[in-house]
C-alpha cells in the first residue's frame, strides 16, 4: 500500500485532482467528509459542540449549522482549538479505519485541507501539494464561492502560506490553468509515479542510483528534499533513531553530486531494522529494509582502508527521488567522519573546490557509477587526515 496524502490551499481545486485520482484508482479518504460524518445528529462529537458552543450552532432539525459554528471560531483561536480538540482526534481514528479497509496494492490518497498546518507531511511516503498562485485562487473564491474580496483574503491568510505548502510539497502539481490541462498532469504522475511507487513497495523492490554515472549542478531543492525525507524516518523510527542526517554531497551548497539524497541515521544497533514494526512503519513512509549488509571503509589508523565496518542502506520504492540512507551502528566511526566531511566542505572553500576537481576528472574517464565510487576511495583516506586536522584546530565535533 502506498500512503499519500494530498493538499491545497482554499481555491486551489484540491478536489479537482482528488475526483481525477479516484477515477484512476485510488482510494480517496476524504478529510471533509468524514469530518461531517464524525457530527451527524446523534453523535457524541454533535453533543459535545453543542455543549460547549451552545444551541445556537445547530439547526432546526438538530443538525450542525456550519455557518454558525465557522462564525464563532474563525475569529477566536480558543474556540477552534476547542472544537479541534473535539472533532480532530474522531476524525483521525475514522480516517484509520479508512486506511486499514484499503487492500494491500492499493494507493491510498488522503484529501487532508490542513495537512501542512497540522505538521502531518511526514504521515505519508509521498505529499503532493495542488499549487494555484494566491490571486488565481482570490479570483476563484471570489467568482464560484460568491465571497467578497476581504472575506477570501481572509480565509486564506488563516492558513499556512504558499512557502509553507512548497516546503511539505514532493510533488507541486500546478492546477492554475485548465481542468483538461490539470488532468493530464494528474495522470502522469499516476503513470509514472504513484502507480510504480506501489509497486515498489508491494513488491520490495527498492530504487538504487543508475549505473550510469551523471554528476550533475548542485540543486537548490537538496536539502528541502533532505528535510522532508529526515522527518519521515524519524516518525517511523522514533527514540530507536539517536539522530538523522543530511550527508555527502548533496548537503554541501554549491558541490557538484549524484542526484542521489544521501541521508545516515546513527542506532543502538543494526538489529533494530530486523524488528518487524519497525519494517512496517518505515514502508509506510516509503522506506525499504533491505536484507543485504554493507560495510564502510575503515579510515582509522595506518595502512589502506579497509571495507570492515558494517551498516544498512535503506532505499524508497519512489521513482522520481532517488535516496541512499546509511544505517549505521552508534560505535561505527564512519557516522562520525560522514559529518565531520560534510561540514569540512561547507566551511573550507579550497577542499570542496579540490573535491569537486576530483568528480569531474572521474567522470571524464567514463567510469561506472560503483567503479566511480571505489576510485574515490584513495583520495578520501588521504582527505580524511585533512579533515581531522581541520577538526582538531576548529575544534570541531558532531553537533
Amino acid at each position: 500500500m502506498l500512503r499519500v496524502g494530498l493538499s491545497g490551499g482554499i481555491g486551489s481545486g484540491k478536489s479537482t485532482v482528488s475526483a481525477r485520482l479516484a477515477e484512476l484508482g485510488a482510494v480517496v479518504v476524504d478529510a471533509d467528509r468524514v469530518a461531517r460524518e464524525v457530527v451527524e445528529p446523534g453523535t457524541p462529537a454533535l453533543a459535545e459542540i453543542a455543549e460547549r458552543f451552545g444551541p445556537g450552532v445547530l439547526t432546526a432539525d438538530g443538525s450542525l449549522d456550519r455557518a454558525a459554528l465557522g462564525a464563532i471560531v474563525f475569529d477566536d483561536p480558543q474556540a477552534r482549538r476547542d472544537l479541534e480538540a473535539i472533532t480532530h482526534p474522531r476524525i483521525l481514528a475514522r480516517s484509520r479505519e479508512l486506511f486499514t479497509t484499503a487492500s494491500a496494492d492499493a494507493v491510498v490518497v488522503h484529501d487532508i485541507p490542513l495537512l501542512v498546518e497540522m505538521g502531518r507531511a511526514a504521515d505519508y511516503a509521498l505529499t503532493v501539494i495542488v499549487d494555484v498562485p494566491e490571486q488565481e485562487r482570490l479570483r476563484r473564491l471570489v467568482e464560484s464561492r460568491g465571497m467578497s474580496s476581504d472575506q477570501a483574503r481572509a480565509r486564506i491568510s488563516a492558513q499556512a502560506d504558499d512557502a509553507q505548502r512548497r516546503a511539505a510539497a514532493d510533488v507541486l502539481l500546478d492546477n492554475s490553468g485548465t481542468v483538461d490541462k490539470v488532468h493530464e498532469r494528474v495522470e502522469a504522475l499516476w503513470r509514472e509515479r504513484l502507480a510504480p511507487f506501489e509497486r515498489n513497495l508491494r513488491s520490495g523492490t527498492p530504487v538504487r542510483r543508475p549505473e550510469e554515472l551523471a554528476v550533475v549542478a548542485p540543486d537548490p531543492d537538496w536539502p528541502a528534499q533532505a528535510a522532508r525525507l529526515l522527518a519521515r524516518l524519524r516518525k517511523a523510527l522514533g527514540d530507536t533513531a539517536l539522530r538523522a542526517d543530511h550527508i555527502g554531497s548533496t548537503s554541501v551548497p554549491g558541490l557538484p553530486a549524484k542526484d542521489v539524497v544521501d541521508l545516515q541515521v546513527v542506532v543502538e544497533d543494526l538489529a533494530v531494522l530486523d524488528d518487524p514494526e519497525v519494517r512496517s512503519a518505515l514502508t509506510q513512509v516509503g522506506f525499504l529494509v533491505p536484507d543485504r549488509l554493507w560495510h564502510d571503509h575503515d579510515h582509522q589508523g595506518p595502512g589502506p582502508a579497509v571495507a570492515s565496518r558494517p551498516k544498512k542502506i535503506l532505499a524508497t520504492g519512489d521513482p522520481g527521488r532517488v535516496v541512499h540512507c546509511h544505517v549505521r551502528p552508534l560505535d561505527s566511526p564512519a557516522w562520525r567522519l560522514a559529518l565531520l566531511f560534510r561540514d569540512w566542505w561547507r566551511a573550507d572553500s579550497d577542499e570542496r573546490a579540490a573535491y569537486a576537481d576530483l568528480k569531474r576528472t572521474l567522470e571524464a574517464r567514463g567510469l561506472s557509477t560503483s567503479d566511480y565510487t571505489e576510485a574515490k576511495e584513495p583520495w578520501f583516506a588521504e582527505a580524511a587526515e585533512r579533515a581531522e586536522a581541520w577538526a582538531r584546530r576548529t575544534g570541531w565535533q558532531p553537533s
